[in-house]
Parts: structure tokens; C-alpha cells; sequence
């Protein structure tokens, strides 16, 4: 795509910089917005069909660390994974700019720009498009996401069902139990979708209040509450077009299921505060790792509700269940962290692989990238070997001394990624493969 056929928004809190950028560049693009207020950008991005964004990285909360620029970035990334962004700063040095790169952003400019550089730079960003997806997502949808490897029959018949109803609107309900990439397969169900250019929003319900409920999933208007100063899009409106994904929904009190279930049944939200409905075109995908007929049978999940959300249902299978797909994860991992902290190690034993398919895997496929991420970087040899792996009690079932050691693992991980991220919680998240709810949850369990 040429420059000027580009519809541009802008997004920085000060209005000379909005200007100053608006007045160069609006002679070369198709159309040139502009917002002061992040906050916005939800809603700017569901409904302007821009082809990129020039992104400030540092706002009024945070001046020069560019904290807020990287959470903005993965909102954007969330609603539109093909977005172009450009993140701007003042402050940015070449650690910030890999930083940018490897989350998401296309390129990254420094306050001030030299104008000829800015439009090129835009220039380049836009080239980087192929069929609609950025380079970055076309490799990465060539790559196969670490969860979904199916060598075995287990999972080869979840993938095949998943990819035969993925073209359909199908409400779908995914099963299983925690760590064994439930959302990594309803990403892979969006990507097979008819709607795969239009957004794939996360919502995890486990980690939502009940007063932010209606908020953070119908929106909000102006007054409507006292920290309400301006009109929010939930995050149904924000999947406009696309799909969205309701992780945990096992979780979700039974007081609050009612409302979901209107939004669902009438295809139409209403922001809180507000007396109009406003219409939504969404595919619903849900998650849980609890027993939901039971809970059903409990009352303490309406079976209504159920009815809606599963008329295709997919039971993930527990990583002991799928052998056979063992040693192609630990390999797809020993790559990524091979490659992530420059170790020299080669591949995996056979050994350590017979050992990995006699344990358990209580965590599932999260255990397995947190016990081979930990082996890589401990490792003095090229070959992964049996001792290299902290596995106990191979062999035996779930026992409790497992549990114990998993949970001492992950608050040990925990700690170092906040230390090796100067305490950033996106980034520490990211590295964890957490959302930033998660995470908290897990620093308050951890007492951190």
C-alpha cells in the first residue's frame, strides 16, 4: 500500500506534537486523525478502519519510562492483531527500540522527527503488509503455536474438529484443564475463521470484580460512575466483527451470569449509564477448567446459560494424555529459549525424553516451558540430559510433593522475570506467558 492511500491515527498527549504531525502529514496520507486521550483508542481503532498507528510511548502518568506506550500497544494488538503501530518517544534508546519491536510494534521514530524520516519510515511500515497481515503475523502464522502440536491421536482429532467448525459461527465451549493452551486454541479457531482479519479480544473473567463487570464488558458513559470521564466501549464492542474470548467462565458468579446471558441471547449491549442498546456482531468462544454440568447440577451455573455457549464443545486433553506430543513440544521449546538467552544447546536426549513421558505433568503443557526453559539456562552441556530436568517422582500419580515443587518453581520464576524487568508487570506477564491479572494474582499468593 502507498502512503497515500493510508488512513493514519495518531495518538499523543500533547497537542503541539498532534498538530505539528497532523498539519505534515495530512498532505500524504488519505486521512490523518488525531487523540490526545489513550483511553480512546478502543473505541478509535474498533470503528476507523485505519491502516496504522503512530503511537506516543510516554503519557502523563509515566514520562519516561514507556510503560504505558507498551500497554496501549498490546490493547491495539489485542483488538486488531494486524494493526501497524509506530511508537514515538523522546526518551527511547536501542534497548527501548528492540523492546518495541519484539512486542508487537513495526518500527519505532524519536522525538523530534526529521519529517522526511517520519514519512519513510511510515512508508516502510505499510510495506510490511502482505494480504492484510504484517510480516511479523505471517511468519508467526506459519509457525505452529506450542500448544497445538498434534503428533498424537489425542489432539489430532481436537484440532480436526476445531478447524471443521472454525468457518461456522458456532458458539464454542473449550475444556480442560489449566496450562494446556485453551486460549491458544481459540486463537487458532479465530485464525481459521472467516473473521480472522477482524479482532480476537481476550476477556479473563476469573480476574474480573463484580463492579467492573458491565464496565469492562458493555462499556461505559460519560458520568456514569465517578471515575467514568469519558464514554468507553466494552470489550464486546471492541471485538466488533470479530471474536471474542471468555477464558475462566467457570468462575463467573451466578449473579452476573443473567446479564451475559441477555447480551448473548439478544446479540446487543448497553453501556452502563446508558438507556440505548447498541447492536453487536461477535463470535463467542468460552473456556473453563471446571466441571460445568456439575455446577449446573449444583445451581450454581445456569443451565440456560450453558446451552448457549457450547453448541460445539472441545475437551483439551491433559499433557499425560498426549506422549506422543511430548517430545515435539520440548523441542519447539528448547528452540525458543535457545534462541531467547544464546545457549548453545542442541536438542534433547532420548533419555530425558522417555523420563518426560513417564511424569505426570500436574501443570501440563505451562510446566513443560517453565522445566525446559529453567534446563536450558542451568544446562552446561549441548545435549539436554535426564539430570538437567527438575522432574520428581516420574512415574507415580499426582502427588502433593509435585504440587509443592511446581508452585516454589513458578514463584521463582515470578521473581525473576520482575527482576529482570525492573518490576514491569506487562513485560514480567509476557515473559511468563500471564496475562497481567494473572500475575497479580499470583504475586498476592506468593505474597511478592
Amino acid at each position: 500500500m502507498n502512503l497515500d492511500q493510508a488512513k493514519l491515527l495518531i495518538v499523543d498527549d500533547d497537542v503541539d506534537v498532534l498538530s505539528a504531525a497532523k498539519l505534515l502529514l495530512k498532505r500524504h496520507l488519505r486521512l490523518v486523525d488525531i487523540e490526545k486521550n489513550p483511553e480512546k483508542i478502543p473505541f478509535l481503532i474498533t470503528n476507523g478502519a485505519y491502516d496504522l498507528v503512530l503511537l506516543d510511548m510516554n503519557f502523563t502518568r509515566d514520562v519516561s519510562s514507556g510503560r504505558e506506550g507498551f500497554q496501549w500497544l498490546d490493547r491495539i494488538l489485542d483488538i486488531s492483531p494486524s494493526m501497524i503501530v509506530v511508537l514515538v518517544t523522546a526518551y527511547g534508546d536501542v534497548e527501548m527500540a528492540v523492546r518495541a519491536i519484539k512486542s508487537g510494534a513495526t518500527d519505532f521514530v524519536l522525538k523530534p522527527w526529521e519529517n522526511d524520516k517520519l514519512l519513510d519510515t511510515l512508508q516502510k511500515a505499510l510495506s510490511t503488509k502482505t494480504d492484510g497481515k504484517t510480516a511479523k503475523e505471517t511468519s508467526a502464522a506459519k509457525a505452529p503455536a506450542s500448544s497445538l502440536i498434534a503428533a498424537g491421536p489425542a489432539m489430532q482429532q481436537v484440532l480436526n474438529t476445531a478447524e471443521r467448525v472454525a468457518p461456522t459461527d458456532a458458539n464454542i465451549l473449550i475444556l480442560g484443564e489449566n496450562g494446556t493452551g485453551k486460549t491458544q486454541l481459540a486463537r487458532h479457531i479465530h485464525q481459521h475463521s472467516l473473521r480472522a482479519q477482524l479482532p480476537f479480544v481476550v476477556v479473563d473473567l476469573g480476574a474480573l470484580s463484580e463492579n467492573l463487570f458491565e464496565s469492562e464488558l458493555f462499556g461505559h458513559v460519560k458520568g456514569a460512575f465517578t471515575d467514568a470521564r469519558e464514554d468507553r466501549a466494552g470489550r464486546f464492542e471492541e471485538a466488533k466483527g470479530g471474536t471474542i474470548f471468555l477464558d475462566e467462565i467457570g468462575n463467573l458468579p451466578i449473579s452476573l451470569q443473567a446479564k451475559l446471558l441477555t447480551v448473548i441471547q439478544e446479540r446487543r449491549v448497553t453501556r452502563v449509564g446508558s438507556n440505548k442498546s447498541i447492536a453487536i456482531d461477535v463470535r463467542l468462544i468460552c473456556a473453563t477448567n471446571r466441571h460445568l454440568d456439575g455446577m449446573v447440577a449444583e445451581r450454581s451455573f445456569r443451565q440456560d446459560l450453558l446451552y448457549r455457549i457450547n453448541t460445539i464443545e472441545l475437551d483439551l486433553p491433559p499433557l499425560r494424555e498426549r506422549p506422543e506430543d511430548i517430545a515435539p513440544l520440548a523441542e519447539y521449546y528448547l528452540k525458543q529459549f535457545r534462541k531467547k538467552y544464546n545457549r548453545p544447546v542442541a536438542s534433547v536426549s532420548t533419555a530425558l525424553i522417555k523420563k518426560m513421558q513417564q511424569y505426570n505433568w500436574p501443570g501440563n503443557i505451562r510446566e513443560l516451558q517453565h522445566a525446559i526453559e529453567r534446563a536450558v539456562i542451568l544446562t552446561q552441556e549441548k545435549v539436554l540430559q535426564p539430570e538437567d530436568l527438575f522432574l520428581k517422582n516420574v512415574g507415580s500419580e499426582p502427588v502433593s510433593a509435585t504440587a509443592f515443587d511446581l508452585e516454589d518453581m513458578e514463584k521463582n520464576m515470578i521473581v525473576k522475570a520482575l527482576k529482570r524487568y525492573n518490576g514491569n508487570i506487562t513485560d514480567a506477564a509476557r515473559e511468563l506467558g500471564l496475562s497481567r491479572a494473572a500475575l497479580y494474582r499470583r504475586l498476592e499468593k506468593y505474597g511478592l
